[in-house]
C-alpha cells in the first residue's frame, strides 16, 4: 500500500514557492503519494501559518504528524539539510573551486598542448583556483575585508588592505593563466602569499585562535586554517616558481 504526505504550499499568479516543488519531488521519489494543497494567496497562506503556528511554507504532513519545510523533510529521510544551518562549517564551496580550477587546467592543457598532465596544466590549475578565489571575495568585498580583519597582520596595520587584497589576488592569477607581465604577477603573489601565510599560522597554529577563514568570501563557514594556508602556499609556491622561470 502506497504511504501518502500531505503539502500545503505557496502557489500564486506572482509566486510559486521553489521549496514546494522540492519538497514534491523529495516525497514522490520516496515513494509517497503528495496532497497537493495550494496556498492561492497571501491572506491565505498568513491564516495557515496562524492556525499552524509555523513562520514559513511549505509544511508536509504525514500521517496526520506536521514534518516541517523542506530541510525538516530531508531530515525524516535521513538526508542532509540543502543548507547549513548558521556556523555550520562547509567545504562545498572550496572543494567546487579547485574541483573546477583543476578541470579547466587539464583542459586546457588537452587543447593546446594535446596532453593532460603537463607542467603547464600544474601552473593552471594554481593560477586558475587563485582567480576563482578571487571572484568568492569580489562578490562582496565589504564583508570579506571585514573578516579578513580578523586575522591579517597587514589589514590590522593599513585597513585598505582588506579591500586591495581580493583584487590583487585576481590579477596575479589572471596574469599567470595568461603567463604575461610575469614579473609583475610572480613578485605580487609572493608577497600577498607569504603575508597571509604568515597571518594564517600566527592566528591558528601560535595565537590558538578559533576564527573563521575569509578564503572563499565573507559568508564563508570554513575554519581558519588548512584551506587558507594552502592558498597562500600555493601563492608562495607559484610566485617562487614563475620568478625562477623568468628572472633566470
Amino acid at each position: 500500500m502506497s504511504r501518502a504526505a500531505t503539502v500545503y504550499r505557496m502557489v500564486m499568479d506572482e509566486h510559486v514557492c521553489p521549496y514546494g516543488l522540492k519538497t514534491i519531488d523529495l516525497l514522490k521519489r520516496q515513494g509517497f503519494e503528495v496532497n497537493d494543497h495550494h496556498l492561492t494567496s497571501r491572506e491565505e497562506t498568513d491564516a495557515f501559518k496562524e492556525r499552524h503556528d509555523v513562520e514559513t511554507t511549505p509544511q508536509t504532513f504525514i500521517k496526520d504528524e506536521r514534518i516541517g519545510g523542506y530541510d525538516d523533510v530531508r531530515e525524516f529521510f535521513g538526508k542532509s539539510r540543502s543548507l547549513p544551518k548558521d556556523g555550520d562549517t562547509s567545504y562545498q564551496p572550496v572543494i567546487a573551486i579547485f574541483a573546477v580550477a583543476l578541470l579547466l587546467a587539464l583542459g586546457l592543457s588537452w587543447a593546446f598542448l594535446d596532453n593532460l598532465f603537463t607542467v603547464r596544466a600544474a601552473e593552471w590549475f594554481v593560477s586558475l583556483s587563485m582567480t576563482l578565489l578571487a571572484v568568492q571575495k569580489l562578490q562582496d568585498v565589504r564583508s570579506f575585508s571585514t573578516m579578513f580583519l580578523n586575522y591579517d597582520l597587514l589589514a590590522k596595520r593599513w585597513v585598505p588592505y582588506g579591500f586591495v587584497y581580493p583584487f590583487g589576488e585576481a590579477a596575479a592569477g589572471i596574469l599567470m593563466t595568461a603567463g604575461a607581465l610575469t614579473w609583475l604577477s610572480a613578485p605580487l603573489a609572493l608577497i600577498i602569499g607569504t603575508i597571509g601565510a604568515t597571518s594564517v599560522f600566527k592566528a591558528v597554529y601560535i595565537d590558538k585562535r578559533e576564527l573563521k577563514c575569509a578564503c572563499a568570501g565573507g559568508s564563508s563557514n570554513v575554519p581558519l586554517g588548512f584551506v587558507s594556508l594552502t592558498e597562500n602556499l600555493f601563492m608562495i609556491g607559484m610566485g617562487l616558481w614563475m620568478g625562477t622561470k623568468v628572472f633566470s
